[in-house]
Order: structure tokens, then C-alpha cells, then sequence
């Protein structure tokens, strides 16, 4: 995004090699190296890129975490309204830059079944338990078909997706997969299921999003900051009931269907790799002037 207009290099912790400026991905895991830039390179500025767990968990609980937004001169959040989720002394020099993805045409969808996806590892704060349970609520529909993308990442939470793929056909479990080829499933599914419970700005929601797939999400701040505060498929986090619900209502009636990919079509721009640049460019230029 950057490389254009600016030599890059890209480390997995600064080493303290002169450079103008630092962009720090994550306030925890790179909470040494904004603390070092700080007293090493006094007068040049600093970054810091605030993911899910950083917003939600850490800057709550953990000094270390806070002390990397202190530190900032300015912090990036990933989604609208994440600067309001921001505690109050922070929220001044933050910028939301919604991350972005390439553009897929839409896939054509078989009208005998509806299939599902979710794309996320077997972790807690990607709440699979939502969907292992709603999946078990559709025991009974098995023309609603649920696959699921994602490493066990939790072997307790592995196990489970086993005996469920095991007792219920229609739920498959695919485990990890290469990018490419989730992105190819994704766009395949009539839906996509993001059921978190904590998110910064996830990915897949923007991928499906940009390929024309309609998403099924929790409705916490990361997913509504995402598809917007009056998006139709929203759940409240862990309802599988809520879930199976709208998982059925997209089965038996195109038309809610149709109206979720028109909400998602609306929100697809956001997601541009082309304003994502522009918002990098216009940061990065502004705290290079700021620090001259």
C-alpha cells in the first residue's frame, strides 16, 4: 500500500535500524518495540494498528497494552465505530482505516439448498460453539448445509467439530485451508457466517462482502462497524437459536436473501484497496509532516 511512495521494511520487531517513521501492528505483541521507538527515536513519529483483541481485551486489562497507545502519536482502528470504543483520552488521534480486499464477480447459487460457510479457526473468540449448536438445531433441514473453514487452534473445540461431522452430514468440518481456497468457498456459499465474539474488522467479512456472499454476523461492535448499524443479519452473540433462525428464513425466502446482498453490495466500497491506500498515504504523509 505503501511502497510506491516510501521504502518499507518489514520486521518482526524493530532492531533499532534508523528509520522516519514506525507502524506497530498490535499494541501488545509489538508493545516492546513502540516502548524502544519512543526512547530510541525521540521526535519521529509512531503508529500503532489496534486489532480486536487490542480494543476489546487487552488496552481494558493490560498496562503494557496502554502503554503502546500512549505512546502513539497516532492509532489506527479497523472499523467505523471503533474510534468511539477507544477510551476518551486516545480517541483525538485516532484514524478508522477499514482494511480492503480485491473485488470478485458474484457466483451463481444453486436454488435446491442453501450453504453456509464459516471461516475461522477453532478458537474461543471465534465463538464455533454458536455454530456447532445451530448446526444441531438443523438436524432436521438438511437441505441447509454448513461447512466450516478453520484449524483447531483449541483440540477441545477440534474434537467437537469431529463428533458433530460425524453425527450430522449436512455440517462438514474442512479444517485449515490456503487462502485462495477459502476465498473460493466463501464466494461459492450463499451465506457466510461470522458468529465472533470479539473482532477488530475481520477479513472474511469484507471478502465475502466484495464477492457478493451476504453475511450472517454477531451483532458486536467489529461486525456492526463493519456492515453497518441497520444491516438485517444480525444475531446477538452466541444465539445459535437467533442463527438457525435467520439460517432458515435465507433458505425459505429468496427475498431475504436478496436484501441482505443488497446491504452488503452498499457497504463493498468501503472495503476498496484503493481507499485503504489513500487513508495509509494520507497518515503516513501527515505524520511525516507533523514530526519535520
Amino acid at each position: 500500500m505503501l511502497g510506491g511512495d516510501y521504502r518499507i521494511d518489514l520486521v518482526a520487531r524493530w532492531d533499532g535500524t534508523p528509520a522516519d517513521a514506525l507502524i506497530a501492528l498490535h499494541a501488545r505483541r509489538s508493545a516492546d518495540s513502540v516502548a524502544r521507538w519512543a526512547e530510541a527515536a525521540p521526535g519521529r513519529p509512531s503508529a500503532v494498528v489496534l486489532t480486536g483483541t487490542d480494543l476489546y481485551r487487552d488496552i481494558l486489562h493490560d498496562p503494557v497494552a496502554v502503554r503502546s497507545l500512549r505512546l502513539a502519536d497516532r492509532l489506527v482502528v479497523l472499523h467505523e465505530r471503533a474510534v468511539a470504543d477507544l477510551p476518551p483520552a486516545f480517541r483525538a488521534k485516532a484514524v478508522a482505516c477499514f482494511q480492503s480486499t480485491t473485488s470478485r464477480v458474484p457466483a451463481a447459487k444453486p436454488r435446491r439448498h442453501l450453504r453456509a460457510v464459516m471461516v475461522g479457526h477453532l478458537r474461543e473468540e471465534k465463538s464455533p460453539g454458536t455454530y456447532f449448536a445451530a448446526a444441531r438445531r438443523l438436524a432436521g433441514r438438511p437441505e441447509i448445509r454448513l461447512d466450516h473453514v478453520g484449524a483447531a487452534l483449541d483440540a477441545a473445540l477440534g474434537r467437537e467439530a469431529q463428533a458433530l461431522q460425524a453425527a450430522q452430514p449436512a455440517y462438514r468440518w474442512l479444517g485449515a485451508r490456503p487462502h485462495a481456497e477459502a476465498r473460493r468457498r466463501i464466494q461459492a456459499a450463499h451465506v457466510l457466517v461470522h458468529p465472533s465474539l470479539m473482532e477488530g474488522g475481520a477479513h472474511v467479512v469484507m471478502e465475502a462482502v466484495r464477492s457478493g456472499t451476504p453475511v450472517l454476523a454477531s451483532r458486536i461492535a467489529g461486525n456492526v462497524g463493519m456492515l453497518g448499524p441497520d444491516y438485517a443479519g444480525y444475531f446477538e452473540p452466541g444465539d445459535d437459536a437467533g442463527l438457525a433462525a435467520l439460517l432458515e428464513s435465507c433458505r425459505d425466502d429468496r427475498a431475504i436473501l436478496d436484501r441482505l446482498a443488497a446491504q452488503c453490495a452498499l457497504r463493498a466500497p468501503l472495503f476498496d484497496p484503493a481507499r485503504e491506500r489513500a487513508t495509509l498515504r494520507a497518515l503516513l504523509a501527515a505524520m511525516l509532516e507533523t514530526s519535520a
